[in-house]
This record gives C-alpha cells, structure tokens and sequence, in this order.
C-alpha cells in the first residue's frame, strides 16, 4: 500500500481566463508585450517567477485581478 505524498504549488489559471476571454497566447502577448515563449511557461506552469509589471500588465489585458489568475494548490510530488 503507497501513499501519495503532496505539496502546495502556485497554479495559473492563463488557459481558462484566455478561452473565457475569448483570445488567444498570440493576441495577448502582443497586446502585453511579452514574448510568446515566455507567455507559454507561465501557462503551462513551468514559470519560477513573474515580474509586477508583468502580472499587472496581465491583469490589465485580462480584465482580471492576481487572484484570478494564480492559485496555490495542492499537486502531487512523483515518486522516487
């Protein structure tokens, strides 16, 4: 019998905000002025860090409040 251990991690929610919007990575990182590249980390959770003017900036285009897009949530540590 294993259990599965856990930790809390930051979660961004870019993906559903952006379909909820009805836009696409493209269209927002022009409007943002961030690069493609980077605006693909961030939505598939691989970011380590993001800067405030980043985030507001974000938020602005979004129409959205930093709670919206980032959670903290448990996620599962693979096993060893």
């Amino acid at each position: 019998m294993s259990s599965e251990s856990t930790t809390r991690a930051v979660r961004c929610h870019l993906d559903e905000l952006l379909t909820a919007r009805g836009k696409t990575l493209t269209e927002l990182a022009n409007e943002v002025g961030v690069t493609l590249a980077n605006l693909s980390v961030l939505k598939n959770n691989r970011a380590k860090a993001i800067r405030y003017t980043t985030l507001v900036a974000l938020c602005d285009a979004l129409d959205c409040q930093p709670g919206d897009l980032f959670t903290v949530a448990e996620v599962p540590v693979p096993a060893s």
